[in-house]
């Protein structure tokens, strides 16, 4: 009997594991959880642009985009090779004063910024995987161009 239940217990935490490291991949866009400094840090070391999810607790499409958008296979699998992906919650912390400074308006506000801190590109509201897929790449071709 102790070694059916240990047998179950073993079983029920590899398929913990495994899912886990599924949604680790990409199955949806692995924000990382850090400063806007260490967000540019990380990003100049792995010569990638940044992506920002500028969003607000309170903000209904912000929500619309991570239970729908930002679970979209294609576009977390775009995302999660190109770009260090941030998800900031605007009014918390020091991010305030970056709301201020990069203009912003409205949530959710998507930007992608290169490894100094430029804004490369950026659009307002709630937006399609597909539709965040071409925001990438234009940022992308931008990038090439300068």
């Amino acid at each position: 009997m102790k070694i059916f239940l240990s047998a179950i217990v073993l079983l029920f935490l590899a398929a913990f594991n495994c899912s886990a490291q599924t949604n680790g991949n990409d199955s949806e866009i692995n924000f990382v959880e850090t400063s806007w400094p260490q967000a540019l840090k990380r990003a100049a070391a792995q010569n990638k642009y940044i992506f920002v999810d500028a969003y607000a607790t309170w903000c209904g499409p912000c929500k619309m985009l991570k239970a729908t958008t930002f679970k979209n296979g294609k576009a977390a699998a775009f995302y999660n090779q190109n770009f260090v992906n941030v998800a900031l919650d605007m009014e918390r912390g020091n991010n305030p004063q970056l709301a201020q400074a990069w203009g912003m308006r409205a949530y959710p506000t998507l930007i992608i910024f290169d490894s100094k801190g430029e804004i490369v590109l950026n659009t307002v509201g709630f937006i399609t995987a597909n539709d965040l897929i071409r925001f990438g790449e234009e940022a992308l071709r931008r990038g090439k161009a300068i």
